[in-house]
């Protein structure tokens, strides 16, 4: 088992590039190790947080007083049966190159999920989605390790209690440790049913056509790159976790509410009335135009919908690098967690004040609340 190391700067094991130390840092190379470890510091009251691939993270600018455990366990155990592959892939295993070898070898279904950053285990625990793609849709199973019961539990798709970003996982982070990830995908060379109006535009197709996996991961690459959300040492506006907001999810009286605030606002009809909200317009629109800065944060100039640290890539570049130069903070080019905070807060705020709706935070915060 790998030793552990004290005072590792967490900021540089993030896309965002914020975060003070951990305590106490330690790789887990395997599922078995992960599940020792994490166990073993819960029985010995040590407080634990579960490193991916720290692309949805936010960590406060004192870092974290206990154990972090870095999840890099690798493995990827493919069985066919009849029309369909059944792929589980272990924690650790980077999320795209994983769909780059779906799309190579004709396995139908994640297509669409391509760029993501992030690894494997972190999936199901936000549900993760894009163009009209979200993992509940294959994931077969998930193997967690529950630190309450001290057990190891093999969940179907219905008890992860999959929902819009997210899971049973995230509804109690401190409980489930995702182990490996059981996909059921279609052995074909062709993409699920377009299911976005944007991907389709770029793909010239129609809504419900389906296109060669190639195509659609290709537009979907060349889509998130024009968002900053494919991970570029060349691009600043990578410096992010990706959407910082979920899309608020409107029942009857609150759309009516933004309706008479914003005739003819942009939606989505949802099952049972509800109506989803782009939250990018919601925040375009109440004066936040892509490129606003706070201080040294500011909003992605490709997209509203991202906060970033321009400063970091000049810090620390990607991929992480643990041995760089610490970052510079509020008095340099490099953003703080307080600095990404006060940004979000100040939105929100904006949102809530034009729109009387309350936007939702996607990533996980660490030591920080809005």
């Amino acid at each position: 088992m790998a030793d552990r190391v004290a005072g590792v700067r967490l900021a540089p094991y993030t896309t965002l590039r914020v975060g003070g130390a951990a305590r106490a840092f330690v790789e887990a190379r395997t599922g078995e190790e992960l599940v020792e470890l994490v166990a073993e510091a819960d029985g010995a009251g040590e407080p634990v947080l579960v490193l991916g691939g720290g692309s949805n993270l936010v960590v406060s600018d004192e870092g974290f007083d206990g154990l972090v455990v870095r999840v890099s366990s690798r493995g990827v155990d493919v069985r066919h049966d009849g029309g369909r592959v059944v792929v589980t892939a272990q924690a650790g295993e980077d999320w795209d190159v994983l769909v780059a070898r779906a799309v190579a070898e004709g396995w139908s279904g994640v297509e669409c999920l391509s760029g993501i950053p992030g690894l494997v285990g972190s999936t199901p625990i936000q549900n993760v989605g894009a163009y009209g793609q979200d993992v509940s849709q294959t994931v077969a199973g998930v193997r967690v390790y529950d630190r309450q019961a001290g057990e190891l539990l093999d969940l179907d798709a219905e008890q992860c209690g999959f929902a819009y970003r997210h899971s049973a996982f995230k509804a109690d982070l401190a409980r489930y440790l995702v182990v490996s990830v059981t996909y059921t995908l279609e052995k074909s060379d062709k993409s699920g049913p377009v299911a976005y109006k944007e991907l389709a535009t770029r793909l010239g197709v129609e809504i419900g056509d389906r296109v060669s996996l190639h195509e659609a991961r290709t537009a979907v690459l060349h889509l998130r790159r024009g968002k900053g959300m494919v991970l570029d040492a060349a691009d600043p506006d990578t410096c992010s976790a990706g959407s910082f907001f979920t899309n608020p999810i409107l029942d009857g009286p609150e759309a009516a509410e933004l309706e008479r605030r914003a005739p003819g606002f942009p939606r989505w009809d949802m099952p049972g009335g509800a109506v989803k909200v782009p939250a990018a317009w919601l925040i375009e629109h109440a004066g936040f135009p892509k490129g606003y800065r706070r201080g040294p944060a500011r909003i992605s100039t490709k997209h509203t919908l991202a906060l970033t640290n321009p400063g970091g890539l000049g810090v620390t570049g990607f991929p992480a690098d643990p041995e760089g130069p610490a970052p510079s903070g509020s008095s340099g080019l490099a953003a703080t967690a307080a600095d990404l905070l006060a940004l979000a807060r100040e939105v929100m705020e904006g949102v809530e004040a034009k729109f009387g709706v309350t936007l939702v935070n996607e990533p996980v915060m660490v030591g920080l609340r809005l």
